[in-house]
């Protein structure tokens, strides 16, 4: 008893010492140093598991091999609370691994989401002009008072800081609907930090997880940014109050 609560004390002091930070490590890892039931929310976008190369060349860490994928998805469930939600993008080539993976932690698939673009990412059989996510429940959450369209445009971020990244206007309508202020909205694979900056933006706390040191670099930057930006708005409010 002694030994799991001491356990338990660690993994609460872990937790308190990164939020409002991002982590450099694999999120799995990071993950299991943290208590059960510790995050309000997770909005995240992991590799697809496709290889992706951008047109200069950059790709993403572990987006060949799916062994990440049920441990991963496992340590996000554990972390998360009773009745809440994780909104996680996807690749549609291999949707079947990502079912497999959540619902091996016991997620519950309940909505789709598409992102609807205005220019065509790739060009094949068909123009590719969308990303998709899956909203998924943990226990039986509420309903959204006022739910958003499962149809949310997605702008051109430029992938200026990461060759997926994803525009703040996709994110925050999320991030507004599926938590509340002050709550922790957590992203596994934080990237150049679009959830983390996006979350801060509307008022909650965030906590970002990216395993490649150049990106989490990146991130960490971004995030110093946004927190001037928001210092800097608050001032001009007080200023003209």
């Amino acid at each position: 008893m002694a030994t799991t609560t001491s356990a338990v004390r660690e993994q609460s002091s872990f937790t308190n010492t990164i939020v409002n930070t991002i982590v450099h490590g694999d999120c799995t890892q990071a993950m299991r140093q943290m208590p059960a039931q510790s995050v309000d929310f997770i909005l995240t976008d992991p590799p697809y598991l496709v290889n992706y190369r951008d047109r200069s060349g950059r790709g993403i860490a572990n987006d060949r091999s799916a062994s990440w994928l049920k441990p991963a998805f496992a340590e996000a469930y554990r972390i998360l609370k009773p009745n809440t939600f994780m909104v996680c993008c996807y690749g549609w080539s291999k949707v079947d691994l990502f079912f497999a993976a959540w619902r091996n932690a016991g997620f519950r698939p309940i909505g789709h989401i598409v992102f609807n673009k205005s220019y065509t990412s790739k060009t094949t059989f068909l123009r590719y002009q969308h990303e998709q996510a899956f909203l998924l429940a943990k226990g039986n959450p509420l309903p959204p008072k006022v739910p958003i369209s499962d149809v949310q445009e997605f702008r051109y971020s430029g992938n200026e800081l990461h060759p997926t990244q994803k525009p703040l206007s996709a994110l925050i309508p999320l991030i507004k609907s599926f938590s509340r202020e002050g709550d922790l909205v957590a992203d596994p694979f934080c990237g150049s930090a679009s959830t983390c900056a996006a979350a801060l933006l509307v008022g909650r706390r965030f906590l970002g997880i990216e395993v490649n040191e150049e990106y989490h670099r990146i991130a960490t930057s971004r995030m110093d940014r946004v927190r001037e930006r928001i210092v800097a708005r608050r001032s001009a409010y007080l200023i003209s109050a």
